[in-house]
């Protein structure tokens, strides 16, 4: 069994790993750079190390070697989908908590995983090297070595397409180290579906249904959820089976993913394969009762699976909100500065994975996401109630950030009828309106100066305080 795991990330992932390994009786390192020194994620490990830059591979590898670690688990971005990284690992007799190298080789190169794919008779979207015939648009162009929507733009003319390949490539290759980028039909009303997978070192391939993943921005994920309103059983079991041959055609080991876009005729196609753990694992979580972290550390220990397809059952439906400091009416301009009220909501069936805290600094050097609010409840329509509620309660001051635009988003009578695609937030501009009345921020600031003593003039509470009182109480929407 793994003993000791240094965590090669920050942030809300970096806590979810400890928590599930500390649980286990392994012990946990946490690296970081400067700007991260006080983070929350350093304080969720017995032991720290610094570290020049979480992109550098030789700086965590040694490390890991002199905190005596025997395990490297990447969590998810910087260096998860690395294949050098996961070699470096294993060159360096530290177990990487992850697929081997080829796999993630063969699934990092978007155009060879889509080879693989039809090899292995399973559909891909159609994709072209270089031009495609005029009656293909619109198109995407895309980054052959990464994902996270960098490198990615949409053509609707052939007029369009040279400039788009030029200035995606040039995202690419700053963002992965490879300019190579490639186009690929766009299929409009379309929905983003994946399947997490299983696969340990003894031939077993399993997977843990699916997640709808279309509510996006950017080309990435905002809110997801499982089951998907969309999928049947008979399409459930076909999407499913295609998700373990694709694992079985990289001989998969540990947890994944294979992504799917299914058109308006409910037609599936491959998109492409991740190899780590997804942003949105806590809803698989939560509908499964599988904990993914641990699966992924008993596998990486050389364990088998505990459990065959037919053992697995879906029960109630799990939706999560990404938490981002962002402006969405403003383009979702990134936002920055120190957060003065953090106090999360609370609840049956509320989760929270976060990597902020009151007072945690949030700065440009890293992704935006702040937190993941996820829900489960008994029914769809339970579970977007009770997301309503949470995102209600959520108190978060200091920083701009995207909790009321989720709640209007979840709120619309597309989402809750679950007539979802990637081009939702296009078809709903009204999302992006800044409401006329008058900012909550600022019915907080009047309510707390008029409340910060009582009326007998004791009883002091604190601006910060206040805020947090008259939120939970709901008057500023009355206000």
């Amino acid at each position: 069994m793994i003993r000791k795991v240094l965590i090669a990330n920050r942030g809300e992932i970096a806590i979810r790993i400890a928590c599930t390994l500390r649980e286990m009786g392994i012990q946990t390192v946490a690296v970081f750079t400067e700007p991260d020194k006080a983070a929350l994620h350093v304080r969720s490990s017995a032991e720290a190390r610094p570290i020049d830059s979480y992109l550098e591979t030789q700086g965590i590898v040694r490390a890991a070697k002199e905190a005596d670690a025997d395990a490297i688990h990447p969590g998810y971005g910087f260096l998860s989908e690395n294949a050098e990284f996961s070699a470096a690992c294993e060159a360096n007799g530290i177990i990487f908590i992850g697929p081997g190298a080829d796999t993630i080789r063969a699934m990092g190169d978007k155009l060879e995983s889509k080879r693989v794919m039809q090899k292995a008779g399973i559909p891909v979207v159609p994709t072209w090297d270089g031009s495609p015939p005029e009656s293909e648009y619109p198109v995407l162009v895309k980054a052959v070595g990464g994902g996270g929507g960098k490198g990615m733009r949409l053509v609707e003319n052939p007029a369009a397409l040279h400039e788009a390949m030029a200035s995606a490539s040039r995202e690419a290759a700053a963002a992965f180290g490879d300019d190579r980028v490639f186009v690929e039909k766009y299929l409009p009303k379309a929905r983003h579906i994946e399947f997490q997978i299983l696969g340990d070192s003894h031939g077993n391939v399993l997977h843990a249904f699916e997640r709808e993943c279309s509510i996006q921005r950017r080309h990435q994920k905002i809110i997801e959820e499982t089951p998907s309103p969309i999928l049947t059983p008979t399409l459930r079991a076909q999407m499913g089976s295609a998700a373990v041959a694709a694992a079985r055609a990289v001989n998969y080991r540990g947890a994944g993913t294979v992504e799917f876009i299914l058109d308006s005729s409910r037609k599936f196609y491959f998109l492409e394969m991740n190899t780590r753990l997804q942003v949105e694992h806590p809803v698989t979580e939560l509908t499964t009762a599988l904990d993914l972290v641990r699966e992924q550390a008993l596998i990486a220990s050389g364990e088998g699976l505990e459990y065959a397809q037919s053992d697995l059952r879906q029960i109630g439906h799990a939706i999560e909100c990404r938490i981002y400091a962002e402006v969405p009416e403003e383009n979702f301009r990134p936002a920055s500065g120190a957060i003065e009220v953090f106090e999360p909501p609370t609840g049956p069936g509320v989760r929270l994975d976060s990597g902020v805290a009151k007072g945690s600094v949030v700065s440009y050097h890293f992704d935006p996401m702040l937190a993941k609010l996820i829900v489960w409840a008994d029914s769809r329509r339970a579970a977007i109630d009770r997301m309503k509620r949470a995102l209600d309660d959520f108190v978060l001051l200091g920083i701009r950030n995207n909790i009321e635009f989720l709640r209007r988003t979840i709120s619309t009578e597309d989402f809750i009828r679950g007539r979802l695609d990637t081009r939702f937030l296009d078809r709903h501009p009204e999302l992006f309106s800044v409401p006329t009345e008058v900012p909550p921020e600022a019915v907080l600031l009047a309510s707390a100066v008029t409340a910060v003593y009582d009326s007998s003039m004791v009883g002091y509470k604190s601006v910060r305080e206040t805020f947090a009182d008259v939120w939970h109480s709901g008057g500023w929407r009355n206000s």
